[in-house]
């Protein structure tokens, strides 16, 4: 009975809400509430009314206000914000920005929808469809219906091609095989459209540089059997005889310092140079002539090709050096049905600095700011190579929790220079838009853990970068190296290694080397699909030929050094999975799965720390400190009291599945579940429970919570709130956790809700 002034308010609450949207409506005017649409008769089969019905309501205007139980929030903040004094301030943007105008009656148009309706069903194969409209008021708010009855879709029975001997005839007969037009198929005029555009497309991959899709057009016997159409493909008696000639590439001309606004080209006969089929006008000589035989796919007497057009432009962009790429092509002055292709270069300055200013956010629950220092040289030996060096400095808090004051900061610089090409013994041809690259990388960081220890880390890298496609990326390290060296090591930390003697592998000299490979796929950029997919997988191995030459096998306790320090010899997999189901405009289920794998052997008996796998976290399992789960069914909580350390493991499986669905405008909300773990391949007597065994699904992790996502364009602000629903270090049988969940209790807040702040998605 108590709750019942509550229920009151609340009532009185929405209905003045709801009466607020039309209170304000000027003299004469009605808020436009919507619109229905109905089906009607039983010619169309009741499937196809369902999609004729969601196309249809679609296509109807205007759209109301939105609303959610018959309450327009964004109506009524339009209608509290007044009119501001200002076109600036915080009622203009709330009026402009969060409110919505009011939609008037008067705005809507019932023939035009109407029409609308009726064109979308004859341009279906729905012919003769009977459309009628109405509308309907109710005191301040009217809304309309518009009902159809559709007969039995027309179907094409047969499509016909051109069948005379000309040229351009044969060549469009020809694309009949890959038709978007088939038998038995719904007519639809979209369709029609499309077949013009995909023939129009076959054509410019045979020479038909000139010919477009409106020298097309598809005529409809409707006439030749019962709701039944035939097709006929035809040239039309205007096309003109340049759009009927087949070309072939007679000279390529490039200008690789060409200025835009200003009448740059050449003529100098001393600035040309020839090389291989290409004419090269550069006076300055700035590049090597051979960077463009890489990239432009024409060779003299081709048939103009739009893909290798197209191909040679992404090249071209592709390099990096250049800031606008322009193409032309001309009908030669010697023949009829020969072409001049023409490629107009602006370089990007030769040198350049850039200064950064980050905010940034780890896996382990750091956040800080990082300041780096970029110089580049973008063609460095004249052949488009790229040159960067950088410097950085940052550093890292927790602003909470056990490790708060256990701060991290960073100073370093790197090098690398990328070469525009692949620089090996084997001769490798890329038939993609992107050109195919060699990277050599050397770095040097110094890291500093406040109250722990620093760390010196010296890197150096070379292998190649290409991809297939848009979809197909590789790279291939064809060596990595890896030295750190641990120092200032304090008291604390040593106190804490005797406690926790698995600590000493942090700060134990590392040097690894060898091979790398990773490989991906996405098709995430392609967002019509309803399903989408990113994977990568990878392979990292170390010292495995050189422990094979020098017979290495830690076992005998005498491992292989190299300048005084044993280097590391295992085998790292890794395979990540991604899927994307689009539920709607606005929403969508993202799902993860990530299963890795690292055996050390030879001349270790333990993966380095740094390889090894960790989880929890913002980007992992939120609902648990960052790297602090597993290993199996180990506890690290109980192993130092000064800081909590970081948990690693040479197994790793990890789930997350998160419903993302837009809340308002630029605000974004998440639901999400998280689940994994990581363990050990061999028993470590220091961390009971960490080895993995059959049982291992019985020590997985599972944490569940909510999070917004503020999506400002340049970058996402992410913040969720999780809890642990399972923990895999408690007692077998008492893991489940969902029932100790106690909102109210301070007690139970604390020790469970983990606030993650994040930029970008987790996955």
């Amino acid at each position: 009975m108590k709750n019942y002034p509550i229920l009151y308010l609340l009532f009185m609450l929405l209905f003045v809400a709801s009466c607020s949207g039309i209170r304000n409506l000027p003299e004469g005017e009605l808020l436009y509430i919507g619109s229905k649409v109905k089906i009607e008769g039983n010619e169309v089969p009741k499937k196809e009314r369902k999609a004729l019905k969601t196309a249809f309501e679609k296509m109807v205007r205007p759209k109301p206000n939105s609303s959610f139980l018959g309450f327009r929030p964004k109506l009524v903040i339009y209608n509290l914000a007044g009119t501001p004094k200002k076109e600036k301030g915080f009622r203009h943007w709330l009026k402009t920005k969060v409110g919505e105008a009011p939609v008037y009656y008067s705005k809507v148009d019932l023939e035009y929808n109407k029409s609308v309706l009726q064109n979308f069903s004859e341009n279906h194969g729905y012919f003769n469809t009977k459309t009628t409209a109405d509308s309907t008021r109710s005191g301040k708010k009217a809304n309309t219906s518009y009902t159809l009855t559709p007969f039995q879709q027309y179907k094409i029975r047969e499509v016909k091609f051109p069948s005379d001997s000309t040229v351009l005839s044969t060549a469009v007969a020809k694309t009949k095989i890959n038709s978007l037009l088939q038998k038995d198929q719904g007519y639809g005029l979209d369709a029609i459209k499309e077949e013009r555009i995909r023939i129009d497309a076959r054509l410019k991959e045979e020479g038909f540089y000139y010919f477009n899709a409106d020298y097309l057009k598809v005529q409809v016997d409707s006439t030749v059997a019962n709701h039944q159409v035939d097709l006929i493909v035809r040239l039309i008696s205007e096309t003109p005889k340049i759009a009927k000639t087949q070309y072939q590439i007679n000279d390529i001309i490039v200008y690789p310092n060409y200025s835009i606004g200003s009448d740059s080209l050449i003529t100098n006969p001393e600035a040309r140079s020839t090389y291989n089929d290409f004419t090269v006008l550069d006076s300055e000589n700035l590049f090597k002539p051979r960077i463009f035989d890489r990239s432009l796919y024409f060779k003299k007497g081709d048939f103009y090709n739009r893909t290798n057009h197209n191909l040679s432009l992404n090249r071209l962009v592709n390099l990096g050096t250049f800031k606008f790429v322009k193409n032309e092509f001309k009908v030669a002055d010697s023949t009829g049905n020969y072409l001049d292709a023409y490629y107009y270069l602006t370089p990007l300055p030769k040198k350049s600095i850039r200064v950064e200013v980050l905010a940034k956010s780890n896996s382990a629950n750091y956040t800080g700011t990082e300041l780096n220092l970029n110089w580049s040289n973008r063609n460095l030996f004249k052949g488009a190579e790229l040159l960067t060096i950088s410097a950085f400095g940052g550093a890292e808090v927790q602003v909470s929790g056990l490790n708060n004051g256990f701060n991290v900061y960073r100073v370093g610089t790197e090098a690398n220079l990328i070469w525009p090409r692949m620089i090996s013994p084997f001769n490798y041809e890329s038939s993609s838009g992107f050109v195919p690259k060699t990277k050599a990388t050397l770095g040097y960081e110094f890291q500093n853990r406040t109250k722990l220890y620093s760390l010196q880390t010296f890197k150096g890298s070379f292998g190649y970068l290409w991809k297939e496609n848009l979809h197909k990326e590789h790279q291939l390290n064809i060596t990595e190296i890896t030295y750190a060296s641990p120092q200032n090591v304090t008291s604390l930390y040593q106190q804490q290694i005797l406690a926790n003697p698995s600590l000493e592998k942090v700060i134990e000299k590392q040097l690894i080397f060898g091979p790398s490979y990773s490989y991906s796929f996405t098709n995430t950029m392609e967002k019509n699909r309803k399903n989408t997919f990113y994977y990568k997988g990878s392979i990292d191995l170390s010292g495995n030929l050189y422990g094979l030459a020098t017979g290495a096998n830690n076992s005998q306790s005498d491992p292989v050094k190299v300048f005084g320090v044993p280097f590391s010899q295992f085998v790292k997999v890794e395979h990540e999975f991604r899927h994307y189901l689009k539920l709607g405009e606005e929403s969508m289920l993202a799902s993860r799965i990530i299963a890795g794998a690292g055996f050390a052997y030879g001349n270790s008996t333990e993966m380095p720390f740094i390889k090894q796998f960790f989880t929890g976290g913002t980007n992992s399992i939120r609902a648990f400190r960052a790297r602090s789960i597993g290993p199996g069914s180990y506890d690290g909580t109980t192993a130092a009291t000064a800081f909590l350390p970081d948990q690693s493991g040479d197994l790793k499986i990890e789930f997350s599945t998160e419903y993302r669905a837009s809340i308002y405008d630029l605000v974004k909300g998440a639901l999400f579940l998280d689940a994994g773990n990581i363990w050990l391949l061999k028993e470590n007597p220091n961390k009971p429970g960490a080895k993995f065994s059959r049982n291992f699904m019985s020590e997985i992790a599972v944490g569940i919570g909510a999070g917004l996502r503020f999506d400002f364009s340049f970058l996402v602000l992410r913040t969720d709130l999780a809890f642990p629903i399972r923990k895999p270090y408690l007692p077998d049988g008492q893991r489940w956790v969902l029932d100790k969940v106690s909102w109210g209790s301070s007690s139970w807040r604390n020790e469970n809700l983990v606030f993650n702040l994040a930029i970008g998605y987790p996955f």
